[in-house]
């Protein structure tokens, strides 16, 4: 469903994107993650037409970004997307549908169904009297008055309390379960760790990682292991548990074993530290692994 080839992105002599390439399929969520400045929106914004590359390909749907039918398969939800706040979620939502041509009684069919999916309440009051989640949610929703194949979602649950992003997140893989295509950026990486089936890593512009959790932990991950020892060894640290020592290998794991035992002690204990992505994405982001 969406399809990038060798995209650039300047802003006069500032690359901000350069040479990424990926694609998603349907039924797919695919995270964009990044610092700040990695280029993440700008790759968004492009896939959602609102930028025009500066050179390469961006398809989505089988369209050029910015075609008027890929426009109606899409469905896009900004970082900061302000609503009119007179308006209430219904009339809003109904506002967006009719532009989209959709038929009134289609429409209120599926707004219904997907307030009532994101249990979203108080459907007549004011968006300017309803809370930061709340509008959300509706913003959420007008995404979905057109009945998109393709949602592009720049930190969709961005500034919420815990339990809204947690609803909005399993809320993205519910939309992916249904068959759409999802692409969206987040600054939690644990919850881009939860939801999402692949995932790019952006720094300086440019995607230097690409792949599931799984295979990013294997290919980028250091696994540690921390080793107590019930004697000092060389470079150790006292701890409550004993003499602390972090390695990287079994086999030095074996050489403080062995340490130890010269030392008139042993090892008490072993406890293994798997990679997470978030420890993935600071090594790499950090330049720490010949990404």
């Amino acid at each position: 469903m969406i399809d990038v080839r060798d995209l650039r992105k300047e802003y006069g002599e500032f690359v901000a994107v350069e040479g990424s390439t990926f694609s998603v399929d349907a039924g797919e969520v695919f995270g964009v993650v990044g610092p700040n400045g990695a280029g993440k929106t700008t790759t968004l914004k492009t896939l959602a037409g609102l930028l025009e590359p500066t050179s390469g390909t961006v398809e989505v749907a089988g369209h050029e970004p910015g075609d008027t039918e890929m426009r109606r398969r899409l469905g896009f939800l900004p970082e900061e997307s302000p609503l009119y706040e007179e308006m209430a979620p219904l009339s809003y939502l109904r506002f967006f549908a009719d532009l989209y041509d959709v038929p009134r009684d289609v429409a209120d069919e599926r707004i219904g169904d997907t307030l009532d999916r994101l249990e979203l309440d108080h459907r007549e009051r004011p968006l300017g009297d309803t809370s930061k989640g709340m509008k959300r949610k509706v913003a959420i929703a007008r995404s979905l008055v057109n009945d998109p194949d393709v949602l592009v979602y720049d930190e969709p649950a961005s500034g919420l309390d815990p339990l809204t992003t947690n609803y909005i997140i399993d809320f993205t893989r519910e939309l992916a379960d249904a068959g759409k295509t999802v692409v969206f950026s987040a600054h939690n990486l644990y919850h881009v760790e939860e939801v999402c089936d692949r995932i790019a890593i952006m720094n300086r512009g440019e995607m230097v990682a690409k792949g599931t959790v799984e295979s990013l932990r294997e290919q980028y991950g250091r696994t540690e292991y921390r080793v107590y020892t019930t004697v000092p060894v060389d470079g150790s640290e006292p701890t409550d548990r004993g003499h602390e020592l972090v390695v990287d290998s079994m086999d030095a794991v074996d050489r403080v074993r062995e340490r130890a035992a010269a030392a008139g002690g042993e090892v008490a204990d072993i406890r293994t530290t798997e990679p997470n992505l978030e420890r993935v994405f600071l090594d790499i982001a950090e330049g720490r692994t010949g990404a």
